[in-house]
């Protein structure tokens, strides 16, 4: 399980405040912690100030380099700042994202294409996000129809299949893992990510509510999520989840894992 650590996030207050205020040891604490923690990549959100943004992406990119070598999720649907970071990093960075948006589409893939990156695809379009899995499978088709002619092979593509909140959407979880079952029949070569915390969002207790999801989607399919990293609980979810499915041969890892304290 490939693990995009959350948590360097400029929707986030008190990461949009040490942005704002230019404080490094904040962020470059969060990359140290969250790389020990395990993650394969950082997600790096600048915020919502777009005019901002070209230059906040380049500050925090050298920051979290400055610290860490964990190759970095640039998290932004907005070219100019995609241009301008992607020319930042040390590693060829994960793109988050693109869609069936055709602007999306048009200004970001070709980026992308460009460089290498692996790339997120939303299920979504320019119109709502879909609220079946059929109609998210067929965005992600005609998504796919574009990824390949730019060039990009599908084992870079990972495919978020847009998990709900199920506060409002009760049926948001299975949809979810549907979709992955779905679209993971049809092109074997894809992966599978999200932001994990989105189906809890509006209710108590949510961690207890994304673990639970987390094990049924890694039971669909999913190989990577958009997480907390700190979250031990979480991560000794998914190493026991990893067990169960026979993904962990001779229990490697869930050893590795009790021996080093996660299940303390």
């Amino acid at each position: 399980m490939k693990i995009i650590g959350e948590k360097i996030n400029g929707t986030r207050k008190r990461v949009a405040q040490a942005i704002a205020e230019r404080d490094a040891e904040y962020i470059r604490d969060l990359a140290i912690k969250q790389t020990e923690a395990g993650s394969t990549w950082l997600d790096v959100n600048a915020g919502t100030r777009p005019d901002h943004e070209p230059d906040d992406l380049v500050w925090l990119i050298e920051n979290i380099q400055a610290v860490v070598e964990t190759p970095l999720a640039l998290d932004s649907a907005n070219p100019k700042a995609l241009n301008v970071a992607i020319q930042a990093v040390n590693k060829t960075p994960m793109i988050n994202s693109i869609s069936g948006e055709p602007d999306r589409l048009e200004q970001i893939l070709p980026i992308v294409a460009k460089h290498g990156c692996e790339v997120i695809a939303l299920a979504m379009d320019d119109k709502k996000i879909p609220e079946t899995f059929d109609k998210r499978m067929e965005v992600i088709d005609m998504v796919l129809q574009h990824t390949r002619a730019a060039g990009i092979p599908d084992g870079k593509v990972y495919v978020d299949p847009l998990a709900l909140t199920i506060a409002t959407m009760n049926q948001s979880a299975m949809i979810a893992c549907d979709t992955i079952r779905a679209v993971h029949g049809k092109y074997p070569d894809l992966h599978f990510t999200m932001g994990l915390s989105n189906i809890s969002f509006g209710l108590p207790a949510r961690k207890q509510v994304n673990r639970g999801f987390l094990i049924l989607a890694m039971q669909a399919g999913l190989d990577c999520a958009i997480l907390d990293p700190l979250d031990k609980e979480l991560r000794a979810a998914i190493v026991t989840t990893e067990l169960l499915l026979g993904q962990d041969k001779y229990c490697k890892g869930y050893l590795k894992a009790s021996r080093a304290g996660l299940f303390d």
